[in-house]
């Protein structure tokens, strides 16, 4: 979890392969509306963010019955958006990356073939709710390299 540019799918997709278990990019299950707002420079509202979250939601169910387990990257940026992500696994476990404005502003600016422009960092600070204790969310720092912080989640994770 974590704001646009912070390192979800490049972690997320590489700590599914050390895992050897599915893996899920968020982005790629937002409705084409969704889509087309965040393209144009609009925030999405809670009310765009549900169907996309119960939809993962959905994925995570599904994962949990047929226990193979999948790695989801997904913003998840307000408790409420990861209690409805909880509440289809209550095992559920988040991992929040981390970056300061600048480095996340400038990674934004300068990858290609994304919808999410960087005109948007702002207003994702500004709605992210850091995970709180009760969550044992496991906290990174996107400066470290993708190997390194799958390296720590996997110690972190046995």
């Amino acid at each position: 979890m974590g704001v646009a540019g912070v390192g979800k799918t490049l972690v997320g997709s590489q700590l599914a392969a050390a895992l050897g278990v599915p893996f899920l990019e968020g982005d790629q299950v937002h409705p084409a509306a969704n889509v087309q707002k965040m393209a144009h420079g609009i925030p999405l509202t809670d009310a765009d963010r549900l169907p996309w979250l119960e939809t993962i939601a959905a994925r995570v169910a599904e994962a949990k019955r047929a226990g193979t387990g999948i790695v989801v990257a997904c913003s998840a940026l307000k408790r409420s958006y990861r209690d409805i992500l909880r509440s289809a696994d209550p095992d559920l476990r988040f991992v929040h990356l981390v970056g300061e404005r600048a480095l996340i502003a400038q990674r934004l600016t300068t990858r290609a073939g994304h919808f999410m422009p960087a005109s948007l960092l702002d207003s994702q600070l500004a709605t992210l709710e850091h995970p709180g204790p009760d969550e044992r969310a496991i906290v990174l720092d996107s400066r470290e390299s993708p190997d390194a912080i799958v390296r720590d989640l996997l110690e972190r994770l046995r």
